[in-house]
């Protein structure tokens, strides 16, 4: 999944609850995009850390988390 793709997942997901704030948002977006994928967003997480190990469902919100607010670019 690109970057991209995942914007426009995270885009939806924040859609159907605009009253939460983004790690909520980032949370159900993992949930909702499956184990296939929150596998791949936590092993980008924890190979930018260099890490070997660490929880999985934290580390995928983490990314989607690192995908959002860099593509978001910086606060004006």
């Amino acid at each position: 999944m690109t970057d991209e793709q995942l914007l426009i997942e995270f885009a939806m997901t924040r859609i159907d609850h605009p009253g939460l704030d983004l790690e909520d948002v980032a949370t159900l977006t993992v949930r909702r995009l499956g184990e296939e994928r929150m596998l791949d967003f936590a092993g980008h997480t924890l190979a930018s850390r260099g890490e070997l190990r660490g929880a999985v469902f934290p580390a995928a919100v983490e990314h989607v988390l690192r995908v959002v607010l860099t593509m978001r670019g910086p606060d004006d």
